[in-house]
Formats: C-alpha cells, sequence, structure tokens
C-alpha cells in the first residue's frame, strides 16, 4: 500500500468516526439526524449536534491530560 492509498484509507476511517460520534450525540440530546441528507433540520437543532460535538471532544482531551496521557 502507497502512502496515497494509506492516507486516503486514513481520511475514510476518520471521516466514518466521525460520522458515528455524530450521529451519537444526536441521539443523546434527541435530535432526529439520519444517514444522509439532514436539510429539515433547524439551525438550531444542527448547532446543538456541533457544539455538543466540541462540548464532549474537549472533555475527553482535558481528562486524557489530567491523566498524563
Amino acid at each position: 500500500m502507497n502512502n496515497s492509498t494509506a492516507s486516503s484509507k486514513t481520511k475514510k476511517e476518520a471521516q466514518s468516526a466521525l460520522d458515528r460520534f455524530k450521529m451519537e450525540v444526536a441521539s443523546e440530546i434527541g435530535v432526529n439526524l439520519k444517514e444522509g441528507y439532514n436539510g429539515d433540520l433547524t439551525s438550531a437543532e444542527a448547532g446543538s449536534v456541533g457544539g455538543n460535538m466540541v462540548k464532549k471532544m474537549i472533555k475527553r482531551q482535558e481528562e486524557q491530560m489530567s491523566q498524563g496521557n
């Protein structure tokens, strides 16, 4: 596998992980997010998913930093 192929695979895996995380967060906060197009969401709903994703990522990073990782 060359670097370009490995990089492409890594990007796809990262995108897949972010998509799963987005669905998890949306479910936790009660936003009806579905695979594919979500143009029926309000700006507030879409923003709350993104905002809560950022909050969770920051919290996880702070926890890792406090554990010395």
